[in-house]
């Protein structure tokens, strides 16, 4: 088989940005392949109401206007059922929680999930989706740490799900075989993200690779086999969210190293070939393009075409740039992306 034809996938996990950034990113989402995806919240400041999201769109849909953009609002104390009602009516499909200080842009994130079961009731009744950041903050006397916080994290799903059984719930970006094991324990309304680059990556390949690191971070190569081999099962309630996560080089480089791995303009070439690499690539479209539209009962996307990849080698860019290093006063830089300058085995040659 030297080429592949599939309906154009569906990221629903993706970071967008602000300013310059967010206009080189916006219009590689179409790029890699993908014409829906699902927004995050985590900007400065973070998405807290539906003006906002609503805003937020619409500068989106300006860059990138066949893509459909699903938004999120940022799980705050000022959320409350009657903004979750209204947001609903304006098509906001759900909302991100972070545990405070875990990842980029979560210092106003949660503590305490049970204040906010009113927002959840609010929610399982309107049909939006909870989005969870599956990680507690780590606690030196509780021995937690990066390497764990997830799977401390995972009673609080299971509590959420028996309190509201009917509520959508996502864990995003899973990465260990207790995530997977206990996402598929529980019911057809739990599904899960998973990202290209759980997909490849261990421990090994972010400590002291600063381009690698991400949060949640990858684990041991029986957590990274968790999640092969669940995609590989083509079980339908996991599927494609990239958590692509876009930072200028210099603060990924820097002695603070960022949370994020860029992968948005290769998201299908990076998985194909990923995939193929443990013969799992006959689950491409069912896991890049099918299972998260259905999930999420997407009716009304903009456009959906086909994308062809062919078999083909070639290498990664080792950068993306972005702003207008000729304007004064402009922000400007490089990102790197995810295996950059590393060697794929297929490439996109025609989106229609």
């Amino acid at each position: 088989m030297d080429t592949i034809t599939i309906p154009t996938a569906a990221d629903m996990h993706i970071h967008l940005r602000q300013g310059v950034l967010m206009n080189m990113v916006t219009p590689a989402v179409a790029e890699g392949g993908v014409s829906i995806c699902y927004v995050m919240p985590n900007l400065q400041p973070t998405i807290a109401n539906t003006e906002m999201a609503l805003a937020y769109k619409a500068q989106l849909e300006q860059l990138a206007p066949n893509v459909t953009f699903y938004m999120s609002l940022y799980l705050n104390p000022d959320l409350t059922p009657d903004e979750i009602r209204k947001a609903a009516k304006a098509g906001v499909r759900g909302v991100k929680s972070y545990p405070r200080g875990v990842t980029t842009n979560s210092e106003s994130g949660i503590e305490s999930y049970d204040v906010y079961y009113p927002v959840f009731k609010a929610m399982e009744e309107t049909g939006m989706v909870l989005n969870l950041h599956g990680e507690v903050p780590s606690d030196a006397e509780k021995n937690i740490c990066v390497m764990n916080a997830e799977e401390k994290f995972l009673s609080h799903l299971k509590e959420i799900h028996l309190a509201f059984p009917k509520l959508k719930i996502i864990l995003e970006h899973a990465t260990t075989e207790a995530a997977v094991n206990m996402v598929k324990s529980l019911g057809d309304t739990v599904g899960c993200t998973i990202t290209v680059h759980h997909l490849q990556l261990i421990v090994d390949d972010w400590a002291g690779k600063c381009h690698n690191f991400c949060k949640p971070v990858a684990k041991f190569p029986s957590d990274r086999a968790a999640l092969r081999k669940v995609v590989q099962e083509g079980h339908p309630r996991f599927f494609l969210g990239t958590d692509s996560a876009p930072h200028p080089s210099h603060k990924k480089e820097g002695p603070d190293s960022c949370a994020g791995v860029f992968t948005t303009p290769l998201v299908l070439p990076y998985l194909a070939t990923i995939l193929e690499s443990y013969g799992a690539l006959d689950r491409l479209q069912g896991f890049a393009c099918d299972f998260g539209r259905a999930f999420y009962e997407v009716k009304d996307e903009k456009w959906k075409g086909t994308v062809t990849l062919a078999r083909e080698n070639w290498n990664t860019p080792a950068k993306y740039s972005f702003g207008d290093s000729s304007v004064q006063g402009s922000e400007f830089g490089d990102v790197i992306p995810f295996m950059a300058g590393k060697q794929l085995g297929w490439k996109i040659v025609s989106i229609v």
